[in-house]
């Protein structure tokens, strides 16, 4: 990916390349990968990498994307908004390079 990119759609069209392909989104206690309609546990999955966007007059329009890799080998995307207006993202662990969930 490049390490300029500014606007999420750029972020999600070169990750994309570099095989993160599937659609992935967060449920209760699980994911799911909308493609092919398979729903992971919490266990069965973990982040990556992520990616912060922030707008730039407007609190709401900060992002996140999340790259997921699941443990049947699925690699996909997941994006949601953060700040005081966000819904919750469970989390346990956090370090600089990845979210373990």
């Amino acid at each position: 990916m490049r390490n300029s990119n500014t606007v999420l759609s750029e972020a999600i069209t070169d990750l994309n390349k570099a095989v993160f392909t599937e659609n992935i989104n967060l449920c209760d206690v699980e994911i799911k990968n909308i493609k092919i309609k398979r729903t992971l546990p919490v266990k069965d999955f973990k982040i990556v990498q992520f990616f912060r966007f922030e707008g730039m007059s407007d609190p709401d329009d900060n992002m996140v994307l999340f790259t997921i890799k699941t443990s049947s080998g699925d690699k996909g995307l997941l994006v949601g908004a953060y700040g005081a207006y966000s819904g919750n993202i469970p989390k346990r662990n956090m370090d600089k390079r990845r979210i373990v969930i």
